[in-house]
């Protein structure tokens, strides 16, 4: 007589989540600290991924397309991040309208996820490029913070969900802790930089920029009909699975660090 198969817990998949997540943080904390050209390239490669996964989520039987898709915003990324200018920016339409082209369907979903998948990698770079290793890494601590806080508080309090028709596992309690995570980040960073309390808020406000980035991701993938952008990083999915809330919290940064003069905030 076989014994029973045991019963799955909510935990089940928390080890390969852990594995897998330490090798990004290395990979990731390798090119942070570096810079320069090593950071670009990571960006780069990063976001030609994830605009490959966003067409394999809506066109699965064309992968020849997708990858030539990624080859081009490869191209576009590596040229705007070496030589740059304020016209040059409009090559980032370039894929999303040659995208658009072979499609029926998903014509806008394509091309909105397309556009702001590039501008959220060109915005991290040049957020390290100009604001310097300690911002990139306030950054990303309050995107995996948020994540950690998140994850550990929703799976062990549950409760009502936060928006059950989009994200039916993310929870209101998950959420709330993503944002004390990342008012302690911020306040922890008040006390070896010039920003002064300010930044405490907008650690907050950074955090649920990245929650609507991980929000948006999940309403596209219900409306594709899959589960993950991808299999390519196990216990996570895909690489947009993984950074959507980095790309909600780019393209946050780049309207507060460029356009809007936070009183007493330096980045």
């Amino acid at each position: 007589m076989t014994a029973p198969a045991p019963t799955p817990t909510k935990w089940d998949d928390l080890t390969v989540r852990l594995i897998s997540s330490a090798a990004m943080v290395a990979v990731g904390a390798v090119g942070v600290i570096l810079g320069g050209i090593w950071f670009q390239m990571l960006v780069v490669f990063v976001t030609a991924v994830m605009v490959w996964e966003l067409w394999m989520m809506i066109r699965p039987n064309e992968p020849t397309k997708g990858m030539l898709l990624a080859a081009l915003v490869a191209s576009v990324m590596s040229g705007q991040l070496v030589d740059g200018t304020a016209w040059g920016m409009l090559l980032f339409l370039v894929v999303p309208v040659i995208g658009v082209t072979q499609l029926k369907t998903e014509i806008k979903t394509f091309f909105v996820f397309a556009l702001g998948i590039q501008l959220a990698g060109w915005g991290l770079v040049h957020f390290r490029m100009d604001h310097g290793f300690t911002w990139i890494l306030w950054l990303m601590s309050v995107v995996i913070v948020t994540d950690i806080f998140g994850y550990f508080a929703g799976k062990a309090l549950g409760g009502p969900k936060f928006w059950p028709k989009i994200s039916p596992k993310k929870t209101w309690s998950g959420t709330a802790a993503g944002w004390i995570g990342a008012a302690l980040v911020g306040y922890i960073f008040t006390l070896f930089t010039e920003a002064g309390l300010w930044i405490v808020a907008i650690s907050v406000i950074l955090s649920f920029a990245g929650q609507m980035g991980d929000i948006a991701e999940s309403a596209l993938k219900r409306r594709m009909g899959v589960k993950d952008s991808s299999t390519l990083i196990p216990g996570h999915g895909g690489l947009f699975d993984r950074f959507d809330a980095l790309l909600g919290a780019s393209l946050f940064l780049i309207v507060v660090a460029d356009v809007i003069d936070v009183p007493g905030v330096v980045f």
